[in-house]
């Protein structure tokens, strides 16, 4: 496999790109996981380590799992209720990035939020050894928590392990492979996990290749023709929009387009100037092409314009658009038409923000960087003095969370962590995910609106609620949260996928995408 850069940390309750956490897939396992399995069963949760998926007890504030016998880390120490315990405390103690938005629910977990160092989780994490089991106790309902428990940063992994980011040091796993070796400059090795014997084949099933080796620090024009070539058979980064045409006319067995709910934008902080004018933060909406970035990512068989937070693959879709030509959020047309730039012109004066100097960050990717010159070249013609800064790839993530670098706007994007609204809507704007001074803030317009957070904590806790009313919950959030618009929406994006000649059973799950131990080379 190849990239351009590598994915940070080896830590897997630390690291956030989806470079890693979908590798991590075949290194670690949680308490649950998603079934490995194609197309949409992929989205169903399965119990994992443990034996079953428990029925929660107390009104949806309790539950109890047996973790199975039998397991062994990489290193060959046994897999115990106490390294259960101490992992799920270590999402805390090690600042998770989503520490605060998926397991805050769990007992003890404000403490740990407020003085992580100290945390306990006393009273939310029981384990009883002579039975094998874990209690987790809730201090409200989540509808999700199988789901959040089955995303990379709950795996479970030694109670000794350090309670900091490990870096580059591989921490022993579960899985059917295990890191061995990692130069975040050149490669990562992966070899198989001679411990592993195969529990549930659609939790963690035994994989075909004897060693995975990832090589860094080959541009991704450089990538496509490598993987063209079957010098690699995997390319990690987004393909340049310049090849697409090339693929589909001559590599169409290689290419694979699979959904995936992803999105590009442009996240406004909302906190110091321009953005934290309302009408400067809608002018960019108003302004900005949907149609170019559609465009620029490879067209509409791979893109299309998004007005709102959710994407069209994930239940409470955004249905509306307040932001094109003739709509306004008390009118709102049914989708993007085009942009309106007198519209945007008018509210940047009306803004008294005409004329400040605004600086767009972004990743250094061929598609990140071409559609970035046209946000800086709109943001000019608007009524800004406009610049683009470029950034690592490997970097731009964390750079751009931390207010200390004091960010105004930047393009990223975003992929579901599991198939769910919440993790667009709450997870990139809730309240408990905005850290100042943090690399972890994934919050990164720093928003927070009370009507908003509700409306979120009810579709998430309140399990009274019909499938169709949660959605209703999930789409009056959207409306509030465009009409202050913290984010300009872009485009949801599909996964492009190249792989080399040799590589057979391509197997994609929708939450884990190439899922790598399944694939084999002749």
């Amino acid at each position: 496999m190849v990239a351009s850069t590598s994915g940070g940390t080896l830590d897997p309750q630390i690291n956030y790109s989806g470079k890693y956490i979908n590798l991590f897939a075949v290194v670690y396992d949680g308490l649950t996981t998603f079934k490995k399995v194609q197309g949409p069963e992929g989205n169903s949760v399965v119990p994992d380590l443990a034996e079953n998926l428990p029925t929660p007890q107390d009104g949806g504030l309790t539950y109890i799992f047996t973790l199975r016998q039998g397991i062994r880390f990489s290193n060959g120490q046994p897999v115990t209720t106490a390294d259960v315990s101490a992992s799920l405390r270590r999402i805390f103690k090690v600042g998770s990035p989503t520490a605060g938005s998926f397991y805050s629910a769990i007992v003890g977990a404000d403490l740990c939020l407020k003085t992580p160092a100290t945390c306990t989780l006393k009273g939310g994490v029981e384990e009883n050894p002579a039975q094998r089991t874990i209690t987790i106790h809730l201090v409200r309902p989540d509808t999700e928590f199988l789901q959040k428990l089955a995303f990379t940063h709950a795996v479970i992994v030694p109670a000794n392990t350090p309670e900091h980011d490990v870096g580059n040091t591989p921490i022993p796993s579960t899985g059917p492979y295990r890191l061995t070796k990692y130069d975040p400059n050149t490669a990562l090795s992966l070899d198989r996990n001679p411990f592993f014997k195969e529990w549930s084949a659609i939790a963690q099933p035994q994989g075909y290749p004897d060693t995975i080796e990832y090589s860094f620090g080959i541009p991704d024009e450089a990538a496509v023709t490598a993987v063209e070539n079957g010098q690699y058979d995997f390319m990690a980064d987004v393909i340049p929009m310049d090849r697409l045409g090339e693929l589909g006319n001559r590599y169409t067995a290689q290419t694979h387009v699979r959904p995936h709910a992803a999105m590009y934008f442009l996240p406004m902080n909302v906190n110091i100037p321009p953005f934290n004018n309302l009408k400067a933060r809608q002018a960019v909406n108003y302004a900005v092409s949907r149609k170019a970035m559609v465009i620029f990512y490879g067209g509409p068989g791979i893109a299309r314009p998004l007005c709102g937070m959710v994407p069209s693959s994930l239940p409470a879709a955004t249905n509306f658009c307040f932001y094109t030509k003739g709509a306004s959020p008390t009118a709102p047309a049914l989708q993007w038409q085009a942009p309106d730039l007198a519209k945007a012109r008018q509210l940047v004066q009306e803004s008294g923000t005409a004329g400040q100097k605004v600086t767009l960050i972004t990743a250094n990717t061929s598609v990140d960087m071409a559609m970035g010159g046209w946000v800086r070249d709109m943001l000019q013609n608007i009524g800004y003095q406009a610049s683009i800064r470029p950034i690592s790839n490997t970097l731009s993530m964390t750079y751009v969370q931390n207010t200390a670098n004091k960010v105004q706007i930047s393009l990223t994007t975003w992929s579901a962590d599991y198939p769910s609204p919440s993790n667009f809507l709450d997870d990139l704007l809730g309240c408990e995910n905005f850290h100042p001074n943090s690399d972890s803030s994934i919050n990164i317009p720093g928003f927070c609106n009370k009507q908003v957070q509700n409306l979120m904590d009810k579709a998430k806790t309140d399990t009274t609620l019909t499938p169709t009313q949660t959605e209703d919950l999930w789409r009056q959030a959207d409306r509030l949260v465009m009409a202050q618009s913290p984010i300009a929406p872009l485009i949801e994006r599909d996964t492009v996928v190249l792989t080399s000649a040799r590589l057979g059973n391509f197997f994609y799950t929708t939450v884990n995408q190439l899922f790598f131990s399944q694939v084999w080379v002749r």
